[in-house]
């Protein structure tokens, strides 16, 4: 089964066909999309979204951009929302040093708690990292009873191998595809049974749209470039990945539903 493991369906910018959207994915084969929350409104919407279309599922957490928000009640509206079965993951949650449109000590306060209340849940965590290789690995080895994506991944060599060595699964999106992308060494390193295949919707269109909205019905062209760098079958990287989204997010994964 192919799946978009990371999508910002919530967002705005699909506000006018989103239905038309999730028909072009499941047309071009994608048998589930997960839509990311990366703060509580766009969690809630995208909770919405799963409980009316049971090939959606939601996440919750809150973005490094938005750390300065974390506070104890928001704590308590994301414990409550990783209770939710359509939830499989904690996230969008991370460390972004290159905007640091929060202060670092908040992110990483906000980070840490995230990944504390994922264990709890029994939930992964999705991990947004930018120029922060260092501290992500360190926080993650510090929770080493919660399994984390390391998402849309274009860190350094040194955080794949930590996040591999740690028991972690490491998700690519179509900057794979772009002319720019010099992390095919990243794609070699990647374990087949830790790969996951994602869009980052509306953002990163892949080749050929790049430039425009992103969509799920886009992410075959992520595994497609992934079976070349690997020379490997297509249909290899999709049940691989596939298999991959399933083992880690639950059930709700476990099968397309039709």
């Amino acid at each position: 089964m192919l799946v978009d493991t990371h999508c910002h369906l919530a967002d705005p910018a699909y506000d006018a066909d989103r239905e038309a959207v999730l028909e072009r994915a499941w047309a071009a084969g994608v048998g589930h999309v997960i839509a990311v929350g990366e703060s509580r409104a766009s969690a809630e919407r995208a909770l919405a979204l799963a409980d009316r279309e049971p090939r959606v599922s939601a996440t919750a957490g809150l973005h490094p951009h938005e750390a300065s928000a974390w506070d104890a009640g928001y704590a308590d509206w994301m414990t409550g929302a990783l209770g939710h079965p359509a939830v499989v993951a904690a996230g969008e949650t991370g460390l972004d040093y290159h905007y640091d449109h929060s202060p670092r000590p908040a992110q990483r306060a906000a980070f840490d708690t995230q990944l504390a209340l994922a264990a709890t849940a029994g939930k992964p965590v999705v991990v947004h990292a930018r120029e922060a290789d260092e501290d992500v690995a360190a926080a993650l080895r510090n929770h080493p009873d919660v399994t984390a994506v390391l998402h849309s991944f274009s860190s350094g060599l040194g955080l794949l191998r930590a996040g591999v060595a740690l028991g972690h699964y490491v998700s690519f999106s179509g900057m794979v595809t772009f002319r720019n992308w010099a992390l095919d060494d990243a794609i070699r390193e990647t374990p087949l049974d830790r790969m996951l295949v994602e869009t980052d919707g509306p953002f990163l269109a892949p080749v050929p749209h790049r430039g425009s909205r992103n969509e799920p019905g886009y992410v075959r062209h992520v595994a497609e470039r992934l079976a070349t760098v690997l020379g490997l079958d297509p249909d290899a990287i999709i049940d691989a990945t596939g298999l991959n989204a399933a083992r880690l997010f639950g059930p709700r994964l476990a099968a397309p539903k039709r």
